[in-house]
């Protein structure tokens, strides 16, 4: 039986097929349209699942949608309502989309099918509806290897709901609490985001890597004046500081006054009072989660956890969860915000709606998990490329299978950039070895060279690491895997340097972020933490064997990793838009499946000029 999951219409919009309950496709419409988390509906991401699948006419059972659009529009009435006669501009810009698009979801989904060659010859399937954050926690829990564990959600808000705990016990999962609207963690968080010059919706980990930066001197005045937290977690928002019901902005008034001013413009310089509020704010984050996990804990009495929801995402909250030892483990959905409640309201439907058993990926414990690896997009054969390389006339060298890791890892070692795009593309936001832009992280220069050669992104982020899985211990203090690069943890204490004691002072962040603080200075933070990705044999068997002959080449287990992509642009998905990217920065070779392409040897670049001046940093 053949379910298509399908999210749409605010953010991140994507489409999963499930066969039986096994995921078998999933990608966001991002990677397709070009557009960065395009929030249309995903026809290009159904076109792809329903081909990888082998769907053809009247071999798709149903289709389960992420969310109730009717109860989402009673809370937008509802809401504007409440408020009234305030809100009516951000209200009547609301509706022509609702009358348009979103209360129109069973009639998008039947056009779409039909232009993907289903509905001629048989009937069209069903359309399903899960509530939003009933997704979120299927996402969680179906896909995670624990036979029983509590589930925690967080977002902006879906229907009603902005954090929900809830119980997953063999094939059911079942929803006990909830904070709603308009208290909404991920708005809490949206709104410093705003306030801080980043974009709401795709800035939130800008300030989450600016946080180790400032000091949260704003902690205390937030969580008196902004937020009323309780013991168990459950908060209400001081809503006169924000903007988000009655305005066309996040903050109001009232939050410049206390926080010094109007929010800073974007590219505008980063001062001491956003370094501060990022990490106030992150700090506060902190806090709830750990509030809510621990009432979990109580009221579910599950040792494990499952997480999802754009929250979840917060990989410094998440390392901060699993070191409290609140619950014995946790297992993050990789595309834990919108694009993953396609994933969860087909398992939903799969499991709930079906009552079909669920199937461990696991031994119920721990190990193995449902995601694949999160490998669920695009793969392109050889073939496919070889033809692509040739008609071009671009100048390539074929690896054969033993030379291409032994390769690659001399390249890196030699502190060349490398462009990795082989195999599936992967689902959720991050790329994770298949669509990454590789490098040395022993190198001191390199985190300045990727940041502002390569991805042409503000120089104060930091990069990931990528680690064989049987190192990670040698390198950081985690011992479990963490292979969709969602925990953040520190960097062994004999690895790091010594801070020179005037960090606090500097105000370029480019001296800061430029100062070695480990022996891996590329993939270290200024506060000594990593992003880390374990790499497994099993879930990946080449990226691994690249990471080992690096390992055999300079006795380190471990390269930089980030995603295949510059600011503004999503991940790449085909070999063409690999090659454009390649071209258009300062990489030095690119590896299309077994095919090396050194940039030295390839012909010019027309519009390399024109666009390297489109994303030029101030």
């Amino acid at each position: 039986m053949k379910i298509l999951g399908l999210s749409a219409y605010y953010h991140d919009s994507a489409a999963c097929l499930v066969d039986d309950g096994a995921i078998v496709a999933a990608a966001q419409e991002e990677r397709f349209s070009r557009q960065k988390h395009d929030a249309g509906f995903p026809l290009n991401a159904v076109r792809y699942c329903l081909a990888e699948g082998g769907v053809a006419d009247g071999g798709l059972d149903a289709v389960a949608f992420y969310d109730k659009p009717v109860l989402k529009f009673h809370r937008l009435l509802e809401t504007y309502l409440g408020v009234a006669p305030r809100g009516l501009r951000p209200y009547l810009m609301a509706l022509p989309l609702w009358l348009k698009d979103k209360l129109w979801v069973s009639a998008h989904i039947e056009d779409a099918l039909r232009e993907c060659g289903l509905g001629r010859a048989a009937p069209l399937p069903k359309v399903c509806y899960a509530e939003h954050h009933e997704s979120h926690a299927a996402s969680a829990f179906y896909p995670s290897p624990f036979a029983r564990a509590a589930t925690l959600t967080l977002d902006g808000v879906g229907e009603w709901a902005t954090a929900t705990i809830g119980v997953g016990d063999g094939n059911r999962v079942r929803l006990m609490e909830e904070i709603t609207f308009p208290h909404s963690l991920g708005l809490l968080y949206s709104a410093f985001t705003y306030f801080t010059g980043f974009r709401v919706n795709s800035g939130e980990y800008k300030l989450m890597g600016l946080a180790p930066y400032g000091e949260p001197i704003y902690r205390d005045l937030i969580l008196d004046q902004l937020v009323d937290l309780k013991t168990d977690g459950s908060f209400r928002l001081n809503l006169r500081y924000f903007g988000y019901l009655t305005g066309l902005t996040m903050t109001s008034r009232r939050f410049e006054a206390r926080f010094g001013g109007p929010p800073r413009q974007p590219e505008a310089p980063i001062t001491r009072r956003e370094r501060d509020l990022a990490a106030s704010i992150q700090a506060v984050t902190d806090e709830i989660v750990l509030r809510i996990a621990r009432h979990a804990r109580e009221v579910t009495g599950e040792r494990h956890l499952c997480m999802a929801g754009g929250v979840a995402l917060n990989c410094v909250a998440n390392g901060k969860l699993l070191r409290a030892g609140i619950f014995d483990d946790l297992w993050i959905q990789p595309a834990a915000g919108d694009a993953g409640g396609a994933v969860g309201a087909a398992l939903a439907l799969w499991h709930c709606g079906l009552d079909r058993p669920r199937r461990l990926p696991g031994n119920g414990g721990g190990g193995r998990d449902g995601m694949r690896g999160a490998y669920l997009g695009p793969a392109f054969p050889p073939a496919m490329i070889r033809d692509y390389l040739d008609a071009r006339g671009y100048p390539y060298r074929e690896l054969d299978a033993a030379e291409w890791p032994r390769e690659i890892a001399r390249l890196i070692a030699a502190e060349n950039v490398v462009g990795l795009c082989h195999g599936r593309m992967e689902f959720g936001p991050r790329a994770l070895g298949n669509r990454s832009i590789v490098g040395d992280a022993r190198s001191p220069k390199m985190q300045s060279i990727m940041n502002l050669k390569i991805k042409h992104r503000e120089s104060f982020r930091p990069f990931a690491p990528s680690v064989l899985a049987e190192r990670i211990g040698d390198y950081f203090d985690l011992d479990r895997p963490s292979p969709y690069m969602l925990l953040v943890a520190p960097v062994r204490e004999e690895r790091r340097l010594p801070f020179r004691g005037d960090e606090a002072g500097l105000e370029d962040l480019r001296e800061w972020v430029n100062r070695p603080r480990s022996d891996l200075p590329a993939i270290t933070h200024v506060d000594y933490s990593a992003r880390i990705q374990s790499v497994d044999r099993e879930t990946n068997p080449r990226y691994h064997a690249l990471i080992r002959a690096f390992e055999e080449l300079t006795g380190w287990g471990v390269i930089i990793n980030t995603s295949f992509n510059v600011r503004g642009e999503p991940i790449v998905c085909t070999p063409e838009e690999a090659y454009r990217c390649f071209m258009r920065t300062e990489m030095d070779y690119l590896v299309l499946e077994d095919f090396l392409l050194a940039k030295r040897a390839q012909p010019a670049w027309e519009d390399q000029e024109r666009w390297q001046e489109t994303f030029a940093l101030d």
